[in-house]
């Protein structure tokens, strides 16, 4: 089931920290600004469920597994047309 992400910071954390810029404060009332935008970031990450996540997850390995066939293939092709140009080596 697909989610619906919010990209966007909200209209009030947009507010507070055009207020505070303008206001240019000290160095440590600058960082709790910047400490509240980044828990007010945190609320807006959507954790996957555990369907979602197995479903991911499956995914990830299969494509892990496919490029590490075709990387192997393409290392065994190599090799023959190395072995075929210059011969197996000590003899």
């Amino acid at each position: 089931m697909a989610r619906k992400v919010i990209d966007e910071p909200s209209e009030d954390v947009v507010a507070n920290a055009k207020k505070e810029r303008a206001a240019k404060r000290n160095p440590f009332s600058r960082i709790a600004l910047f400490i509240r935008q980044v828990f007010a970031e945190l609320k807006k990450v959507v954790t996957p469920t555990r369907g979602e996540l197995l479903s991911y997850t499956g995914v990830v390995l299969v494509f892990v597994i496919i490029m590490m066939a075709i990387v192997y293939g393409l290392d065994q092709l190599f090799s023959w047309l190395v072995i075929l140009v210059f011969g197996t080596p000590g003899s």
